[in-house]
């Protein structure tokens, strides 16, 4: 039942996409009144850049992290706080890193470190970086989907790459009211609805699915043991 109730925040991204991962229906009716529209830019926002690169990096292990470019969030968009050595990108996303439908797409406390491989960089995050801005121009979440939909039809936005895919493995991650750090794990991006071929979803099956049409994607995730900092994880099924 976990599995089927876990859904994901992308990062987008890178994004992810954006990004996180969300178990709505826990949340029920009660979560859509609170983020009915976008609150404040203030409060999606964090005052100091060197903790919000801290919380990116906080993704992935060390060995990853610390090599990897790191974005941070201003008024204007996200901008370059560290130059990367070894193809990753680390980022927390925000919740419009969701699909437009679920419920906290508009939750300022979301806070999703993502650290994306060089194929999710470069094919993956350009979407997530997108809705960005289309959050900071105040559009409409209808105008969010038209927009994104038109730059992928019209191959603005690049395809997405084989062997794309994120860690997420901070514990200090803020994926939903509900699932506050969830638990640690890594997703893949695949293009269109790939669950089936990948058996995600079934019984004794440890791949779980998200598939996000908006994003034209199945994003597939996998549990794994330990936080970045390698402290043990939650039990499986907790």
């Amino acid at each position: 039942m976990e599995k089927k109730r876990s859904r994901v925040i992308v990062s987008a991204i890178l994004v992810l996409v954006a990004v996180a991962v969300q178990p709505w229906s826990a949340l029920g009716q009660a979560e859509k009144a609170p983020y009915a529209a976008m609150a404040p830019l203030d409060q999606y926002l964090i005052a100091d850049a060197n903790a919000e690169i801290a919380l990116a990096r906080s993704a992935a292990p060390a060995s990853i992290a610390d090599g990897a470019e790191v974005l941070v969030l201003g008024r204007d968009g996200y901008t370059t706080a560290v130059k990367g050595t070894n193809g990753f990108l680390c980022v927390v996303e925000r919740s419009w890193g969701a699909g437009t439908d679920e419920p906290g797409f508009w939750n300022p406390r979301i806070r999703g470190p993502i650290c994306f491989n060089p194929a999710a960089a470069r094919s993956f995050v350009p979407i997530y970086l997108m809705k960005t801005k289309l959050v900071l121009a105040g559009k409409s979440k209808v105008e969010i989907v038209q927009a994104t939909g038109a730059a992928l039809d019209k191959k603005e936005l690049p395809a997405l790459e084989p062997g794309a895919m994120c860690y997420m493995l901070s514990k200090q991650q803020y994926l939903s009211d509900a699932g506050k750090n969830w638990h640690p794990h890594l997703m893949f991006f695949v293009s269109g609805d790939a669950a089936k071929s990948w058996g995600a979803d079934l019984p004794g099956s440890p791949v779980m699915s998200a598939n996000d049409p908006e994003e034209r994607a199945t994003i597939l995730m996998v549990w794994v043991g330990k936080w970045s900092d390698g402290t043990p994880a939650p039990p499986m099924g907790h």
